[in-house]
């Protein structure tokens, strides 16, 4: 049998996806980028194969994506983050009309067409706020593990707003209301609310469509989607793995043959 893999090496983390002929996940892996890029393009990729159980020559064609795509050598081709992550939300949720992708360092709201061709994207590229590398510096200001802001959030019982859009700022804010002495749940929810607004623009600049998808490592913080979700008015659909929609996305492409 035949695989096809696609890489995704972003500045926070790398993934990698191995898929069989009928599109099928064959495995994949999630690794930190660290501060060589190439090497944890190869060193995902390795962990892929291991997983699936599957060997190298059995892998016929492999395209990268992400923000060192070009740092990848195991790949061919390279693709846009854009392509790719609407191609992987297009394949769990074929009638997806928007797709919102919350990265490690951008954010971006794609609106889709059919065969999930992208129609217009927005992209926060310049700033990090609101995107992983926001949520991930604010974690540690409140010296909370990242995986627990979202319930942390779940627990405010007053609003309070970060007004600050610049990390760096944002991050002294965090500090200023510690030691005014407000209360963790708080900053956590005001935090999750900074991101559903910064990222609200982008979708209202593309189109809120029936159908909303969010993929990337943000999408797996409830709070969140769910004040995210309150902003568009519309409800949003999350993969079972949001964090590997590129990989998956680029690995389709890598199948079908059209990753230049």
């Amino acid at each position: 049998m035949s695989y096809f893999g696609g890489i995704d090496v972003g500045s926070l983390t790398a993934e990698a996806v191995l898929i069989d002929e009928a599109l099928n996940v064959a495995g994949y892996a999630i690794l930190p980028t660290g501060n060589d890029s190439q090497k944890a393009g190869s060193e995902v990729y390795q962990a892929a194969l291991h997983q699936a159980n599957v060997r190298k020559p059995d892998v016929t064609d492999i395209v990268s994506t992400g923000y060192s795509r070009a740092r990848v050598q195991e790949a061919q081709v390279s693709k846009t983050e854009i392509s790719c992550h609407a191609q992987g939300a297009f394949h769990y949720f074929p009638d997806v009309g928007t797709v919102i992708d919350i990265g490690g360092q951008d954010s971006k709201a794609i609106r889709i067409g059919r065969g999930g061709r992208v129609l217009d994207f927005a992209m926060n590229d310049k700033c990090a706020a609101g995107t992983g590398r926001f949520l991930e510096v604010m974690a540690g200001a409140l010296d909370v593990p990242l995986e627990e802001m979202d319930g942390l959030a779940f627990e405010a019982t007053a609003e309070i707003t970060i007004s600050s859009t610049c990390t760096v700022f944002a991050e002294s804010e965090v500090v200023s209301l510690i030691s005014q002495g407000r209360k963790p749940p708080d900053i956590a929810s005001a935090i999750c609310r900074a991101i559903a607004h910064r990222t609200s623009g982008l979708v209202t600049r593309v189109g809120v469509a029936d159908t909303v998808v969010m993929t990337g490592g943000v999408a797996k913080n409830k709070a969140v989607v769910k004040m995210l979700s309150e902003k568009i008015g519309r409800p949003i659909k999350i993969p079972e793995e949001p964090q590997i929609i590129g990989a998956l996305g680029a690995a389709i492409f890598a199948r079908e043959g059209n990753g230049n």
